[in-house]
């Protein structure tokens, strides 16, 4: 008499076939959590770059800075979740300014 293991010891046929749907969903999310990412990113830059000082003050250029390192950190955290360690193609993509750059990750009091 030949015994067989229980059916949940068993590898699913989803998983030989290397279809898995949970890791479908979970990738998805990933790339849409960069897509948004990525938008917030071009406003903060687009607002940055829209500033003028005959009509805005030095303290609102700060707060501009402040606003795209912040949206720019985020993104290249959530690039690195993505598996995206190189962030050079990002910074010619959106046209990072250095200035945004050298903020990055810096704590603010």
């Amino acid at each position: 008499m030949s015994v067989r293991p229980p059916q949940s010891f068993r590898q699913s046929q989803q998983d030989r076939n290397g279809f898995n749907v949970l890791e479908y969903e979970l990738m998805s999310e990933r790339a849409d959590s960069l897509g948004r990412h990525g938008l917030k990113v071009e406003a903060a830059l687009a607002d940055l770059k829209a500033w003028t000082p005959e009509r805005q003050s030095a303290e609102e250029r700060e707060r501009l800075l402040n606003e795209a390192s912040d949206a720019v950190w985020a993104f290249f955290i959530q690039r690195e979740i993505c598996g995206l360690r190189n962030n050079r193609d990002a910074i010619q993509r959106y046209g990072i300014p250095n200035e945004v750059i050298a903020r990055l990750g810096a704590m603010r009091k």
